[in-house]
């Protein structure tokens, strides 16, 4: 079965004014699409290649299925991870482990941040719980290569140029502190942390 573009949670507009609709359009239905072909295309070639017993090009379309499988997986957690009128504080047992990994919260915000506007070029920062219950804040910078075996990604934050230049233009600071401020969904990052932590 071929990998599907997921639809929002909400609509274009809903993220307004912190992210603008002709953005959320351009990012979802263009770029995650983007993604959402050529996983299903590099899958394609590689039963091919099973079926013919050609494997001539296994390794250029093993990093394509590695490339766009990360950025569909990625994406799939980017748009859950928002919610309109969002941001505040975590509760509970999230919280209470962001206080036991960082510090505090405050800690915690600080780094994430600071993490999201230094990835060079395009990448994400990223929140991930490893399979020892403790939480770690990590910094992709091809998606594709994000490997810290045992993370679950919980919080993810796109910072390539598509998810903000028509908006912020090349102030990813402030677009970074915005989005942590009034669109994280605390409520979807405490599922994922509730599953897997």
């Amino acid at each position: 079965m071929s990998h599907q573009l997921p639809p929002l949670d909400y609509p274009y507009e809903a993220l307004e004014p912190h992210m603008d609709s002709a953005t959320v359009r351009l990012h979802h239905d263009l770029h995650h699409k983007g993604y959402v072909d050529g996983l299903n295309k590099a899958e394609e070639m590689l039963a091919k290649a099973r079926e013919t017993g050609d494997f001539a090009m296994v390794k250029h379309w093993s990093r394509e299925l590695a490339f766009h499988g990360s950025g569909h997986l990625l994406h799939c957690i980017f748009w859950k991870n928002m919610t309109p009128n969002g941001g505040g504080e975590p509760t509970g047992a999230l919280l209470n482990s962001i206080n036991k990994s960082f510090g505090s919260f405050a800690a915690f915000k600080g780094q994430y941040l600071s993490a999201a506007n230094q990835v060079e070029g395009s990448g994400w920062a990223i929140l991930g719980c490893h399979t020892d219950g403790n939480l770690v804040i990590l910094q992709s910078e091809k998606h594709q290569n994000l490997t810290q075996w045992g993370i679950t990604p919980l919080l993810v934050l796109d910072v390539w140029e598509h998810s903000y230049y028509l908006k912020y233009q090349n102030r990813r600071a402030e677009y970074t502190k915005v989005w942590f401020e009034h669109l994280v969904n605390w409520n979807d990052v405490a599922e994922r942390f509730a599953h897997c932590c």
